[in-house]
């Protein structure tokens, strides 16, 4: 398989679901987004295990947000996995980001700017002062400043932030959905086609592709073999 832009968020706590989940899908997806849920059941033991069987690539996303000294330890803890992506909120500040990358130089740190979850009333529900768009603007360029070599965002900031980065960084867009899918607890969403357009290097999909492993392994392969189509 050439390169897959596609990652597949392994949202489970059950090891056994997640290798079926990668071996039904690595015709068409190459890296697997691991994150809290599955790495407080198994630790990096079961993350190495993953990434050992199956040979794919991880996306290690704990969204790391702490104090500089903390966040940095905590990188260190898992350096061994070498993850090619670790999530850390870009509202953690210039000090942690910049610790963060330090901490990790050979990993790339992924900077998270806004949720996909939330919206612009959320947003001033908890404080801040801009809309979603202009948050994510200005956190993505915080973060690259202090060393982080790619960033999340939703489809809608990642032209803006795209401009703001230059082409050198990753961006990584959650929020996808194929057309006709359900939105879930996604209140800003593209479709693939439409986040790939939009500058992202990279799309998160979760449920549009996992939920279908209820019917089958081989409706699951289908359906990611169908977005990588939509792509193209």
């Amino acid at each position: 398989m050439s390169h897959s832009p596609i990652i597949l968020a392994v949202d489970t706590s059950d090891f056994d679901t997640a290798r079926a989940w990668i071996d039904a899908t690595h015709e068409s997806i190459d890296i697997y987004k691991l994150g809290l849920e599955f790495f407080l059941t198994f630790g990096c033991e079961g993350i190495e295990s993953i990434a050992r069987e199956s040979g794919a690539s991880i996306f290690l996303d704990l969204k790391l947000h702490d104090i500089p000294n903390t966040v940095a330890s905590s990188i260190k803890s898992v350096s061994d996995l070498a993850p090619k992506f670790l999530t850390v909120h870009a509202s953690g500040g210039g000090a942690m980001i910049k610790a963060a990358s330090e901490a990790g130089p050979d990993i790339s740190i992924t900077a998270v700017t806004i949720l996909t979850s939330l919206s612009d009333s959320d947003l001033a529900d908890v404080g801040f002062a801009k809309d979603t768009k202009s948050s994510a603007n200005v956190l993505a360029k915080l973060a690259v400043l202090n060393g982080a070599r790619s960033i999340v965002c939703s489809p809608f900031e990642a032209s803006e932030i795209r401009v703001i980065v230059g082409n050198e960084i990753e961006i990584i867009t959650p929020g996808v959905r194929p057309p006709g899918s359900d939105l879930g607890d996604q209140k800003r969403v593209m479709t693939p086609k439409e986040a790939i357009t939009a500058g992202a290097n990279y799309i998160v999909v979760g449920r549009p592709i996992t939920d279908l492993a209820k019917i089958s392994l081989d409706e699951m392969r289908s359906g990611a073999s169908s977005i990588l189509e939509s792509l193209n």
